[in-house]
């Protein structure tokens, strides 16, 4: 099984080390690949909007596509963000807004719909929940249909002031989701993704598009013709 590990910050802090113990108790056979952000992508997009017509010309494609493609071989999904002012990390944001062509609503890669994703945050008091709602909004439009959350108040600044029996709380419940997710195979795709899908078909039936590029990738894949890039549900 071939995890993929995105992480909104490029030293391991409380929120990285519990999403690397959640993977680690994950049954089988895995495989796990960790990118860091700002270290493996430090840019912004600059909103140039030459991906929509072809991917390969934005300006920070090579970067991006090492961790894309590593993304779609991947069975499952973790990322990790502390809590920064209540929202997700600001590189880790810049990341999702440089793969936003890979969206429902433009060209969405059909393995997303057969991934399940872990959301971690971490803080020293309130915030997780609209951290993780950030992260989770960005995985729902691209199209992954299992999303497990784990927030939690560490109540300290690193991993190493956390306290005991905070750390065995936290192992409880990594030891619950991990096991969870061994059991769980390919997820089934539910009605909100369902839907929002029909309405990105549509959108691009009507030309309601961003390029007829996108189009002709949709007709490509026979998703105009009642394909489903999930399979025949």
């Amino acid at each position: 099984m071939k995890i993929v590990m995105l992480n909104g910050q490029s030293h391991k802090g409380s929120t990285y080390n519990i999403g690397r113990l959640i993977a680690n108790k994950i049954e089988g056979e895995t495989e796990i690949t960790e990118f860091f952000f700002p270290k493996d992508l430090k840019h912004f997009c600059v909103g140039c909007y030459n991906c929509i017509e072809d991917a390969s010309d934005c300006p920070y494609y090579d970067e991006k596509k090492l961790i894309i493609d590593a993304i779609d071989k991947a069975d499952i999904l973790i990322v990790t963000t502390p809590t920064y002012c209540m929202h997700m990390s600001a590189p880790l944001k810049s990341f999702f807004d440089l793969t936003f062509d890979l969206w429902m609503s433009h060209r969405p890669m059909e393995s997303m719909f057969k991934k399940k994703a872990i959301i971690v945050s971490t803080a020293a008091g309130t915030g997780t929940k609209s951290a993780i709602k950030d992260v989770e909004d960005c995985l729902f439009y691209l199209g992954i249909p299992k999303i497990y959350k784990f927030g939690i108040a560490v109540q300290a600044m690193n991993w190493d002031g956390v306290a005991p029996n905070k750390k065995e709380k936290i192992e409880k419940k990594a030891d619950m989701l991990a096991l969870k997710i061994s059991k769980t195979t390919v997820p089934a795709v539910g009605i909100k993704t369902r839907f929002m899908f029909s309405m990105m078909k549509m959108m691009q039936k009507k030309g309601w598009n961003s390029s007829p590029i996108e189009t002709q990738y949709w007709k490509e894949k026979g998703w105009l013709d009642g394909k489903k890039p999930w399979g025949r549900g």
